[in-house]
């Protein structure tokens, strides 16, 4: 099973490195395709020159048509500068599945930027309603961001996330690479505390007994910094 998820991301040229070519959907197999949209305001406080507390929320809606909930989380980040290009953070969230099993996760994160490259590690514990067990799962994400107007107010960026399935929240269910996010977008700072996002974000959860289901959503991100 595992190797199977890994050829069949293989052949839809799916590759975390290649951030361009992994926000191109691909048609190689049959999908089933859906309109969403995703909402992510959040709060950041600084405690000091190094540390930082955030308060991220977000609210995915989705058609019930196709079977798929919508979903509500509530997350507490403290992050931690270790380096000029690097940040080091741990999260506690609740997530809300309307329809669905509710989550408790605990989440560690690394970020860095290299020029114009960045990257994210996320490990995650995942803590689901009715579950056998804690499930892990590990997230890389690669990705590319730009200056469009050389004051920072205007910037674009793309990247592309992988979900690897470490361990199944059951017994007996699959590991392996199990989804990819894309998201491509612009962000505009209106002043040194607000910040507006807008994204395209495509998520594909891979399936072997039918299509992939995929997600379109529209990604509006409102951040406001004390």
């Amino acid at each position: 099973m595992h190797n199977r998820r890994i050829s069949k991301v293989k052949e839809q040229d799916i590759l975390l490195a290649t951030v361009a070519l992994a926000t191109i959907p691909s048609t190689a197999y049959a999908s089933d395709d859906a309109a969403e949209l995703w909402l992510n305001p959040s709060v950041e406080v600084g405690l000091d020159d190094n540390t930082a507390f955030e308060l991220e929320t977000a609210q995915r809606f989705r058609s019930e048509d196709d079977g798929r909930v919508d979903t509500y989380f509530f997350r507490g980040w403290v992050k931690q500068g270790i380096a000029d290009n690097a940040t080091l953070a741990g999260a506690v969230e609740y997530r809300i599945n309307d329809g669905g099993s509710n989550e408790v996760r605990t989440m560690q994160q690394l970020s860095t930027s290299h020029g114009i490259l960045k990257t994210r590690l996320r490990l995650e514990q995942r803590f689901v309603d009715g579950a056998d067990r804690m499930g892990l799962r590990l997230r890389p994400r690669l990705g590319v961001g730009f200056d469009l107007t050389g004051d920072g107010r205007w910037s674009a960026g793309a990247d592309a996330e992988l979900f690897w399935v470490l361990r199944g929240n059951n017994v007996g269910s699959d590991t392996g690479i199990t989804g990819l996010r894309t998201t491509v977008g612009v962000e505009y700072e209106v002043n040194e505390n607000l910040s507006l996002g807008l994204s395209y974000l495509r998520q594909q959860d891979f399936e072997d007994d039918g299509p992939d289901e995929i997600g379109h959503a529209p990604l509006i991100g409102i951040k406001y910094t004390f």
